[in-house]
């Protein structure tokens, strides 16, 4: 199969997950499925949340929305454009997949497939059964996408490099089994927002996005907020209010209740507005329902500051980064952890 057809055949799934994501009724054998496949695809959607009761049917199907935005015959080939993948030897290339989000590996493997390897795919068991569907979707328009993909149940064998996602204690477990190929180990990362007053409602409305969107278990969720020395912080909260349906998940409640108690048990300064918690702290990693704030003077200095927290940080949202409300939406060439995926396959 050449490049050509695969770019092709992931134009076609992104026009699935398009459909599926919009919720549209089945329309048509031109979308490449009969209508009992296509519902059975919608059917996996609306219960994943039985699952994985973070993954709700509104939050799968944005995940597939976003998807479908990127794969566009345009966007794969401009992004494929810039390396040479017509001379690299076909690889064994071990994925293992995080599961916070819906189809959070999918770049993974997406990219390991359009650069000719094999993928031998260890998913999250948060997050194995729409990776494996929308797969499938791939063998209705060539039977020779099942010799591409092998899922793995049992420990990684065979494989000649590896792409792993895991949190920082995982990482270092991934680092020495292995470290005798090469390899990609992402470890946690979180996103930051900087805030100095002139936000417009738009793009307070994005920020909203940024922090809510997959109730903010995503590493681009943002979960910490740098604010200047004035701003007035009932300026977020008023922003915020349309968000409050998140209180409609019984996790992200429970999460919600448990740390407040913890908070007001220990006498913490706390701001709240009912559904979500902000407090002053310098760490970047806030818990879910909650939100970490710290105030700066010098914008030059917090950018220093930043800087040294590079391999903590996966996106800084702000007028003058990531625009507000994108930080889900990453091209196919955003990399997590800034490691260009693509070029690491080519150069197998």
């Amino acid at each position: 199969m050449d490049l050509e057809q695969r770019i092709d055949h992931f134009r076609l799934l992104g026009e699935v997950m398009g459909a599926i994501g919009e919720g549209r009724e089945w329309p048509g054998f031109d979308i490449g499925l009969n209508e009992e496949e296509y519902q059975d695809l919608d059917q996996l959607v609306r219960a994943q949340v039985h699952h994985n009761g973070w993954f709700t049917e509104g939050e799968v199907r944005r995940a597939l929305k976003a998807w479908s935005a990127e794969l566009k015959a345009d966007k794969l080939k401009k992004w494929l454009s810039v390396y040479d993948l017509k001379n690299s030897p076909k690889r064994s290339v071990g994925i293992i997949m995080a599961g916070n989000i819906p189809l959070v590996g999918f770049h993974d493997l997406l990219s390991t497939l359009m650069a000719g390897h094999k993928a031998l795919v260890k998913t999250s068991k948060d997050d194995d059964q729409l990776i494996r569907a929308f797969f499938k979707v791939l063998t209705h328009f060539d039977e020779s996408w099942r010799d591409e993909v092998e899922w793995v149940e049992g420990p990684m064998k065979g494989h000649q490099a590896v792409i792993a996602t895991g949190s920082n204690n995982t990482s270092r477990y991934f680092e020495h089994y292995f470290s005798e190929v090469p390899h990609i180990i992402r470890k946690n990362r979180t996103s930051v927002a900087i805030l100095d007053g002139t936000e417009t409602e738009e793009e307070m409305r994005g920020l909203g996005q940024d922090i809510f969107a997959y109730y903010g278990l995503g590493c681009r969720n943002v979960t910490k907020l740098y604010v200047s020395e004035d701003y007035d912080l009932d300026h977020f909260f008023k922003a915020m209010f349309d968000f409050k349906e998140v209180m409609t998940l019984n996790k992200y409640l429970n999460n919600y209740d448990y740390h407040r108690s913890i908070y007001l048990l220990n006498g913490d300064d706390l701001l709240e507005n009912g559904f979500l918690l902000i407090k002053q702290e310098a760490s970047l990693h806030s818990p879910v329902a909650c939100m970490f704030y710290e105030r700066f003077g010098n914008r030059e200095a917090l950018r220093r500051d930043l800087k040294a927290k590079a391999e903590q940080i996966q996106c800084i949202v702000s007028k003058e980064d990531v625009p507000f409300g994108r930080a889900q939406y990453p091209s196919l060439a955003d990399y997590a952890d800034g490691e260009d995926t693509m070029a690491f396959l080519s150069s197998l």
